[in-house]
């Protein structure tokens, strides 16, 4: 398996949304990488439908990293696509799903947030 650095595999996982997104009928489009907030805005053809969408990349099967807040969750929908270089899996939740499935962790005083794949 090919090893990526983590923005090639960003990058891999962004546009595989916007892929699937136009397969499925929406204009999906990356916003400004590395800047605050949603990652795709995605439309329907007729305008007027739009949604905002975060996504999280991962090469492997492993933990998602959320941050030290859930109050700071953007977007209406989250993908996680994981294992980008072989065989993508892809996972669609909202917000409310991300605060609800969290786990929390503190080390040291600080604080984490992370979804756990399931085994």
């Amino acid at each position: 398996m090919m090893k990526l650095d983590s923005q090639i595999v960003g990058n891999v996982g962004l546009y595989f949304t916007c892929y699937r997104l136009s397969m499925l009928g929406w204009n999906a489009m990356p916003t400004t990488r590395n800047a605050r907030g949603i990652d795709v805005v995605a439309y329907s053809r007729d305008g007027k439908r739009y949604v905002g969408i975060q996504v999280k990349s991962l090469s492997k099967r492993a933990p998602v990293p959320l941050g030290t807040s859930l109050d700071r969750l953007m977007g209406d929908f989250w993908v996680i696509v994981s294992n980008v270089v072989s065989e993508p899996m892809v996972f669609v939740l909202t917000p409310d799903e991300v605060k609800r499935l969290a786990h929390r962790g503190e080390k040291d005083g600080r604080v984490s947030y992370w979804l756990q794949p399931k085994t």
